[in-house]
């Protein structure tokens, strides 16, 4: 039974909840380490005719 899908939940909304709590019930000494993985970076390539169309690099908001 998938209760995150019956709560109105995507698997992504789940699994980031999930990911949280988790990242909460450390200890301190681990919390740390653990924040360090919570960092992404996403590069989204914006096409035009089949082509990737070039932009601007800019940088990333702290």
């Amino acid at each position: 039974m998938k209760v995150w899908r019956d709560a109105g939940l995507t698997y992504i909304q789940y699994s980031n909840i999930a990911a949280r709590v988790v990242r909460e019930a450390l200890r301190s000494e681990l919390r740390a380490e653990a924040a360090k993985r919570n960092i992404s970076h996403v590069q989204f390539t914006p096409w035009k005719n089949g082509r990737p169309v070039p932009r601007k690099k800019t940088e990333p908001k702290s």
